[in-house]
């Protein structure tokens, strides 16, 4: 197992939770990333342009390293190619910052043609502002080698601009595709419906007990990172669910673009399940909470959305009102559930359904015939049949979208 130290500035006027919750965020990261955790330091003050960090904190952690010999140095803060190659250069070991370590994990989540060309198109849209100056240092030091980009040709910007052109055209292909089979869905009468949420809120062991799946689930971080659409029947009425990447604070919009194809599945969803872990600390609940809709806001204006407090049966009855009545302007249509037990799940598929777009209700009535039996087959295929009845002749009282019901009446006129 690669070993780490890891770092964090901190703001001079943040508060101490708030820097606590975002160094744990980290050591989650780390584990996620199949780091072992051999230390941490931490310093407040405002960023200083060479190191990040003050020089003295700097030679403190060439320090650490020395002694515990880490294979990485790991920083919270966003860092700029001369930061890490100062540090990196004081320390003598490799540093990365959060974003180059949510691509670590990310490209080891991979397993798709898909997830792999949006994982490198992430590496790239980090690595393209930082090209031309690792270039300017390789050349100054004459060091081959930094950082993974080899030699010191001028042309390497401009191969990453035409990768990235690639594969953009490639994702674009898959997207066309998908929004082919998602037109597909909408006319087989099936709504979508997306579970959205901050990483490891327990958005796929939701999924797997919805749907009877086996989604890979476990206590980690972006352990989804591909999504997993499969068939829910809410209250008569077909609905495909899908399990989608999780959220986290300051995602960057390099990071949003490249994702940008899995994240339509939540954008162009009929209604949104957003979920949060309700055994978290309140204030916890809510910056998650905030990082979601700063993520989602501007896509979702016209979306039906339910806030799914999940993990219900982890807290008593009063720590889950005391937290869906103080995030309630944060938290719309809100539904306690417990994955683990399935508590919560009757009343959750109501909501659910109560948003979904509307489907009319029509009795239909058409004499007996080899024709109609067929009829009745595709009825009971394209919507909810409530009842049907057999008694001279043939009536079905049938909710169906406008499409399915139009097309029935038509078929029927054709057996009267």
């Amino acid at each position: 197992m690669m070993r780490a130290i890891l770092v964090k500035r901190n703001e001079p006027r943040s508060e101490d939770e708030k820097n606590e919750l975002q160094m744990n965020e980290l050591r989650e990261l780390a584990g996620a990333a199949g780091y072992e955790i051999i230390g941490e330091l931490t310093q407040t003050r405002h960023p200083d342009r060479k190191y990040h960090l003050g020089r003295g904190k700097v030679e403190e952690l060439a320090q650490i390293v020395a002694d515990l010999r880490p294979d990485k140095v790991i920083f919270h803060n966003p860092l700029t190619t001369m930061q890490i190659y100062n540090i990196s250069e004081t320390c003598r070991c490799e540093t990365i910052d959060k974003f180059q370590l949510i691509l670590e994990i990310f490209a080891t989540r991979a397993t798709t043609h898909r997830s792999k060309l949006q994982v490198e198109l992430a590496r790239l849209e980090y690595e393209l502002p930082r090209a031309r100056a690792v270039i300017s240092l390789l050349k100054k030091d004459e060091r081959p080698g930094f950082m993974g980009l080899g030699g010191y040709e001028d042309s390497y910007a401009q191969d990453v601009k035409n990768r990235m052109i690639r594969i953009r055209k490639e994702l674009e292909t898959i997207q066309k595709d998908n929004e082919t089979l998602r037109a597909h869905r909408h006319s087989r009468g099936f709504s979508l419906v997306a579970l959205a949420g901050y990483t490891n809120a327990g958005k796929s062991t939701l999924f797997n007990a919805l749907v009877d799946e086996a989604v890979e689930s476990k206590d980690m971080l972006f352990t989804t990172l591909l999504p997993t659409t499969r068939s829910l029947n809410v209250q008569g009425r077909d609905v495909l669910l899908t399990d989608t990447v999780g959220f986290i604070e300051d995602l960057p919009h390099w990071m949003v673009d490249a994702f940008r194809s899995t994240l339509d599945e939540i954008f162009l969803a009929d209604v949104v399940l957003l979920v949060v872990d309700s055994s978290e600390p309140l204030e916890l609940i809510r910056k998650k909470l905030l990082v979601c809709h700063e993520t989602m806001w501007d896509q979702l204006q016209d979306v039906g959305i339910v806030t799914v407090f999940n993990k219900m049966d982890m807290i008593s009855e009063e720590e889950l009102q005391e937290r869906m009545l103080s995030l309630g302007y944060l938290a719309p249509d809100p539904v306690a559930v417990s994955a683990r037990t399935g508590m919560g799940f009757d009343e959750l598929k109501a909501s659910i359904h109560d948003l979904l777009p509307e489907w009319k209700r029509i009795t239909l009535s058409f004499p007996m015939s080899e024709e109609a039996m067929s009829l009745v087959a595709w009825i009971f295929e394209e919507g909810v049949v409530h009842s049907v009845n057999y008694e001279d002749g043939i009536s079905i009282d049938l909710e169906a979208r406008d499409k399915i019901i139009n097309k029935a009446i038509s078929l029927v006129k054709t057996l009267s």
